[in-house]
């Protein structure tokens, strides 16, 4: 059985084993070591990543007492240097412990337990027991989180029997009957829990909620902490710093700069539609005086599909025959009739779209269709061109 260095203490990073029994299975390298420190995954934890003998560790798992180490490559020696990479270790106690203490803050405030806790690459989340948090709630919670952080609660872990853990008040009894492990955040809570944490509430540095979301009637809280946290606050440091030098103003007036932006651009919208449709209309009026076939057709080297549509619909009403357009930066083929012509511009793109690797559909008055190139759009755009002129009709 491995002994389990991590419970000594989880701020080794370092140590000498020896090797008890490796294997090869589905093209994967395994090791098993006389004693470890890398944390296995579990418990809503991910596992310690690092080296054994310079090759890179890439899972850690628990099977039985076992704790198996998957590696990139067997080590060629028995005695074997082991090093857990740090950071990610310090990030997980980070992230666990304020785990610890944010649930115990949404039970104290507003009896809110914990149902189940899940620590990610990019943040961590916990569900709680609660159909709903209004903002003031969820700011209380992170207000008084940060408090306990400020006050500095040492954390301490340590082993009791199932009858010494029945006189604790646990905020959870555990289902293991033996080897039950305590991890007190003094004056703040009792957890029966196996993961590795920091000394001290101090070392969380810092607890910011980032969202909630609704979950099977509970409530799910997105939250970082410590070093994650700093980061966070850097990245949206830079994106204020940037947004205010932009817009030539202070961080204070950067909501109200934005907001009367955003107003000047639906405004501008509303006015471009507008244009937009009366430039449609001339368009379409001088594409009809210019008719020199039975099809009425046109590539535009930059209009998007849902331009074509507009176009072609005000066309279509203008006209009985057939209008086909395209677009050059899009791939796309556009095909449109009114309500006299027959038969359907979906069936005639389904009978020849494929010959041409392109894909699409319609009803009977318009269909449409995109390319992976502009060569199979063209090809496809001069074949229905001369195919509805020598029809006559679709």
């Amino acid at each position: 059985m491995t002994k389990k260095l991590y419970y000594d203490s989880p701020y080794l990073t370092q140590w000498e084993t020896r090797i008890i029994h490796t294997w090869q299975q589905d093209d994967c390298y395994y090791v098993e070591l006389e004693e470890t420190a890398f944390y296995p995954h579990g418990g809503g934890q991910p596992c310690d990543i690092g080296t054994i003998q310079g090759i890179p560790v890439l899972d850690v798992a628990t099977h039985g007492d076992q704790i198996v180490h998957q590696v990139e490559a067997l080590p060629e020696s028995k005695e074997v240097s082991c090093i857990i990479d740090w950071d990610v270790r310090f990030d997980h106690m980070q992230q666990h412990s304020a785990q610890h203490l944010l649930s115990a803050v949404c039970l104290e405030l507003y009896e809110c337990p914990t149902l189940s806790f899940h620590l990610g690459a990019d943040y961590c989340t916990i569900d709680v027991e609660a159909a709903e948090l209004s903002r003031d709630q969820l700011s209380s919670i992170e207000q008084e989180a940060n408090r306990y952080i400020y006050k500095n609660h040492p954390i301490h872990t340590y082993w009791v029997t199932e009858e010494e853990a029945a006189r604790i008040k646990l905020v959870k009894q555990p289902k293991v009957k033996e080897n039950i492990r305590i991890v007190e955040m003094k004056d703040v809570e009792y957890n029966a829990c196996g993961g590795t944490h920091v000394s001290s509430t101090g070392e969380i540095g810092m607890i910011k909620l980032l969202k909630t979301e609704k979950q099977k009637g509970n409530t799910r809280i997105y939250f970082i902490s410590g070093y994650r946290a700093l980061k966070e606050f850097n990245m949206y440091g830079q994106i204020i710093s940037t947004l205010s030098s932009r817009f030539k103003s202070g961080k204070e007036e950067l909501t109200d700069r934005l907001i009367q932006l955003e107003n000047e651009h639906k405004q501008v919208q509303a006015e471009l539609a507008v244009l937009k449709d009366q430039n449609d209309d001339y368009m379409a009026q001088q594409m009809i005086q210019d008719l020199a076939d039975k099809v009425i057709h046109h590539v535009f080297p930059d209009k998007t599909l849902k331009d074509l549509q507009n176009l072609a619909n005000k066309i279509a009403a203008m006209t009985e025959l057939p209008v086909l357009l395209a677009s050059a930066s899009e791939n796309k083929v556009v095909l449109c009739q009114n309500k006299e012509a027959s038969p359907s511009c979906g069936k005639f793109f389904k009978a020849h779209l494929a010959g041409f690797n392109g894909k699409g559909g319609g009803s009977d008055l318009m269909a449409q269709a995109g390319f992976t190139s502009w060569d199979d759009a063209a090809a496809f755009y001069h074949f229905a061109s001369q195919e509805l002129t020598d029809q006559g009709e679709i």
